[in-house]
């Protein structure tokens, strides 16, 4: 196996049952422990060598995988506070006439804060390490963030309409390039351009954002090809599709991530694999606005890097990455008609390292290798449903249910031990939720009284 040679002496050492390193594919390790110095991982040793280092701690996890820590590359975190508003309704109806209004009258630093709280929590207790997010003050997520020690990319939405955060797309564009200034220098945060979407602001604001992006070597997240209807008005409005547009407007590349992508021609997938740019897959939500799907097995095929999202727990009502990467694997093979599609070593890692490398984080996450972060969580795999232990893999991607979290850690720093956080405080933020859906439903029921409606 590969690792290098640990010192003498460690910060941590942890003794699980099992580990999937990601890297090797398919891989799975007993009688093997992770060494854990300033934060990086710098061996992956025999067990009976390990317990032979002098490290302030040796933690045994009997039952237990340990894994990379999960990366959900695309959300809306405050939108945790809509979480089932208007379900079962159509994408535009549900934008329009509910998620829209509602954002309008309530969105500000304190909706941010209690909802990003709440988000936060519940991603950490999923797998959760590193998390990509898109919403109004960032500034407010930043700081969040920081206290709670997850590792993110915090792309700023830029969108040609007024909100309670920017006037239009100029001050977005203002406001978010001072707060990427502010976080240049942090060790678990990157902010970067979040582009609403071809639809949502003129072509001279997106070609403003080719030239940022270029210059500041920021990432760029977009939503595309969402839906059919989607391409249909980028036809009839344009004459060329939502892709197209950013290609030739040089938008395309590395740093740049595609969320959803449901609707997608051959020469669609070509554009996204010469230009090197990465999909993001958010199944769930997808599924659930009827949106479509995401043709995971062929993206991969054609060599385009595809990473998981959640999208935002007002259109998929879970924060779930094991969750996500099990409704992946499960829709690809439908979606394909073939059951060999996205198998589960490949859906693991298309929420590890296929995240990492869509966040440039490649070099630092995703996998469990010596000179990588110690981004890592271990899960229990003790309990009925994942019992027995016939394939690991197959386990932690078709059998899990999200409760099985018992250890998490972002650069060697704990976040949960032993199925606790020890960052965020549960008890606060359920009080500070639970106070916003009477204040929703005494907005609904004055706007009622007036004959007026939410559109």
């Amino acid at each position: 196996m590969n690792s290098s040679n640990p010192s003498s002496v460690a910060d941590l050492v942890i003794h699980p049952e099992w580990i999937v390193p990601v890297v090797p594919k398919g891989q799975v390790l007993t009688n093997h422990s992770v060494v854990v110095t300033d934060g990086c991982i710098i061996g992956i040793v025999p067990s009976n060598e390990a317990q032979q280092i002098h490290a302030t701690e040796h933690l045994n996890l009997p039952s237990q995988v340990l894994l990379p820590g999960l990366i959900n590359a695309h959300g809306h975190s405050a939108m945790t506070l809509l979480r089932g508003i208007a379900d079962d309704a159509p994408l535009l109806s549900w934008l329009q006439d509910h998620i829209w209004p509602l954002e309008a009258a309530f969105v500000s630093e304190t909706f941010v804060r209690d909802g990003t709280d709440l988000a936060l929590l519940e991603l950490v207790m999923g797998g959760t390490t590193t998390f990509s997010d898109m919403y109004f003050f960032p500034d407010i997520t930043a700081q969040r963030t920081d206290l709670a020690g997850l590792r993110a990319q915090l792309v700023f939405p830029v969108i040609d309409v007024a909100t309670a955060w920017a006037t239009d797309s100029e001050a977005c564009l203002e406001k978010g390039l001072a707060l990427r200034d502010e976080y240049r220098d942090h060790a678990l945060i990157e902010v970067g351009i979040g582009a609403h979407s071809t639809y949502g602001m003129p072509e001279t604001t997106l070609r403003k954002i080719a030239t940022l992006m270029h210059e500041l070597d920021a990432p760029l997240q977009i939503h595309l090809h969402e839906t059919q209807a989607e391409i249909a008005r980028a036809l009839e409005t344009h004459g060329e599709r939502p892709i197209s547009l950013l290609d030739r407007l040089g938008l395309l590349g590395p740093r740049t991530q595609c969320v959803h992508m449901t609707t997608l021609a051959d020469d669609d997938i070509g554009l996204l694999s010469r230009s090197n740019s990465h999909v993001i897959h958010c199944p769930r939500s997808n599924m659930k606005l009827a949106s479509g799907i995401s043709p995971v097995d062929r993206l991969l095929a054609a060599g385009v890097n595809v990473a998981l999202g959640t999208d935002g727990a007002a259109s998929n009502n879970r924060l779930s990455m094991l969750g996500e990467l099990q409704m992946a694997a499960l829709l690809a093979k439908l979606e394909s008609l073939d059951a060999t599609a996205l198998p589960a070593t490949t859906a693991l890692e298309v929420a590890t390292l296929g995240g990492a490398r869509a966040l440039g984080l490649e070099a630092t996450v995703g996998s469990i290798e010596p000179d990588k972060a110690a981004d890592l969580i271990a899960l229990d795999l003790s309990q009925p449903h994942t019992q027995p232990l016939n394939n690991i893999v197959s386990q932690i991607v078709y059998a899990t249910n999200g409760t099985e979290l018992t250890h998490s850690w972002v650069a060697g720093q704990p976040l949960v031990r032993d199925g606790q956080p020890l960052t965020l405080a549960p008890a606060d933020i359920s009080a500070r939720v639970a106070r916003w859906p009477e204040k929703f439903q005494t907005h609904q029921a004055s706007i009622d009284l007036t004959g007026n409606h939410l559109s």
